[in-house]
C-alpha cells in the first residue's frame, strides 16, 4: 500500500479530532437534558437496516444509499435518516404500549456522495419524533421545541421558515395542465432553482392567467408578511386553514418573531405531506435542520397515525456556535522526573479528588516541552516551587 493511500478516507468521510469531539459531546449532553425535560425519551436504532423496508421507505435516492449484503444474501443499508427507523420501531412495538409517543435521538446517518464537494457522507443528527397525534398542536410543539432547543445552545439570531406541502400541491395543480408539469416545478423548488422555475413556466405555453399567477407566486410566496397573503393564490382548503391556525398558535407562544412563511418550500424527503419547516441561523449558509408532518410514512409500516418531528444537523450547529465566546476548559499538567514519581502521584490524586482535570507526564519523555505545556491552563512541576500558567 502506498503512503498516499494509507492516509486516504472513503469519499465524504471525516475524522473527528479531540476538540470537535468534545464540542459534539457537549451538544449531545445539553440536547439530551433539554429534550428529556420536555417529555421526550431517547431511542437508539441499528446502524444497518434492511433495504426493502427502511431503505425504500426513507425517501433518500437509491444512489445516496450505502448498500451491503449479509451472509443470507439480503440487501442492507446504512441508515440514511432516523425518522424511518423510528417509524419502524414505533409501529412494530412502541405504539402498542403508549400513544402518543415522544421519542428523541442523537445518532449518525449515512448518505453516499458521488463526488467530493465538501459534503459529509456521515453526519450526526439530533431530533425528535411525536407519533400518534395528528393535531395542529403537535406541529406547534415540534416547532416550539426546535426553537427553544436552539435558544438552549445560546442562539438567538435564527429563523424558522414554514410551508405546507398541501398548499403548494394545490397551487401547482391549479396552475399547470399536467402531472409532468407539476412534478417538474416541484423538483425545481426542491433544488431552490427559481430561475429554472420561471424558465419552465415559460416553456409550458400555459394560458397567460396561469403563467402570470405562477410567476407572481414564486416572486411573493417566499416573503409573506402575513399568512393571509397566500389566499389569493389558493382556493380555500383544509391545508390553508391548518396553517392559519398554526400561525395563531405560534403567536400565542410568543415566537412569531422567529417565523417566516414560505409556501414555495418543498423537500426531497417525499414523506413530508403536511406542514414542513427549515431552520436557518447566522453563521451557516445551509439549513441547520428541518422537520414537518409525515403521516403517510407510518402507513408504510401498517399504522395509520399522525406523526411530526424535526432534526438538527450537529455539524452545522457547531458552525453557528463557532463564533460564540467560550471559556477554555481548565486542565492541569503535572510534570515529574523519575525521582519524584511518588510525590507526583500523591499530588495528582489530590487534584483529581478535587474534581480537576489532570494529566501526569514524565518530563524526560517530552520532545517539545513548550509545545506540550501550551495546551494546559496550569503547569505544575513536581520538585519545583514554581507553578506556571498559560
Amino acid at each position: 500500500m502506498s503512503s498516499i493511500k494509507m492516509f486516504e478516507k472513503p469519499l465524504g468521510m471525516r475524522d473527528t479530532f479531540p476538540q470537535i469531539f468534545e464540542k459534539v459531546e457537549a451538544v449531545r449532553h445539553t440536547g439530551r437534558s433539554f429534550l428529556r425535560s420536555r417529555g421526550y425519551e431517547f431511542i437508539k436504532t441499528p446502524t444497518v437496516e434492511y433495504f426493502d423496508t427502511v431503505g425504500k421507505a426513507s425517501a433518500i435516492t437509491d444512489a445516496n444509499l450505502f448498500k451491503l449484503v449479509d451472509s443470507q444474501g439480503n440487501t442492507l443499508v446504512l441508515r440514511p435518516d432516523m425518522t424511518t427507523p423510528i417509524a419502524r420501531v414505533a409501529t412494530s412495538k412502541l405504539l402498542k404500549e403508549m400513544i402518543p409517543l415522544r421519542l428523541a435521538y442523537f445518532a449518525s446517518v449515512f448518505r453516499a456522495q458521488e463526488t467530493e464537494g465538501g459534503r459529509p457522507a456521515e453526519f450526526d443528527q439530533m431530533g425528535i419524533e411525536l407519533i400518534g397525534d395528528n393535531s395542529v398542536f403537535a406541529d406547534v410543539e415540534v416547532i416550539v421545541t426546535a426553537m427553544e432547543l436552539l435558544k438552549q445552545f445560546g442562539l438567538e439570531d435564527f429563523k424558522v421558515t414554514i410551508g405546507h406541502a398541501g398548499v403548494l400541491n394545490c397551487i401547482l395543480q391549479d396552475y399547470t395542465e399536467s402531472i409532468e408539469q407539476e412534478d417538474t416545478l416541484r423538483t425545481l423548488l426542491v433544488q431552490r432553482n427559481y430561475v429554472g422555475f420561471e424558465e419552465a413556466v415559460a416553456s409550458f405555453d400555459l394560458p397567460k392567467t396561469k403563467s402570470d399567477a405562477l410567476l407572481q407566486f414564486i416572486d411573493e410566496a417566499m416573503n409573506l408578511k402575513e399568512i393571509q397573503d397566500i389566499e389569493k393564490y389558493v382556493r380555500k382548503n383544509d391545508a390553508l386553514e391548518y396553517m392559519q391556525r398554526l400561525a395563531k398558535l405560534l403567536e400565542v407562544a410568543d415566537l412569531a418573531d422567529y417565523v417566516a412563511f414560505d409556501f414555495t418550500l418543498s423537500s426531497h424527503m417525499s414523506y413530508y405531506t403536511g406542514m414542513l419547516f427549515e431552520v436557518f441561523a447566522s453563521g451557516s449558509g445551509f439549513p441547520l435542520g428541518n422537520g414537518g408532518r409525515y403521516d403517510g410514512l407510518l402507513n408504510v409500516f401498517g399504522s395509520i397515525v399522525g406523526a411530526t418531528g424535526f432534526s438538527i444537523r450537529v455539524d452545522r450547529l457547531l458552525e453557528t456556535l463557532a463564533n460564540q465566546a467560550s471559556d477554555k476548559e481548565e486542565a492541569i499538567a503535572v510534570l515529574f522526573d523519575e525521582a519524584n514519581f511518588d510525590q507526583a502521584l500523591e499530588l495528582v490524586k489530590e487534584l483529581r479528588a478535587a474534581g480537576k482535570r489532570v494529566t501526569l507526564q514524565l518530563k524526560e519523555s517530552l520532545a517539545d516541552e513548550e509545545a506540550f505545556t501550551a495546551q494546559f491552563s496550569e503547569i505544575v512541576v513536581v520538585g519545583q516551587e514554581e507553578v506556571g500558567s498559560e
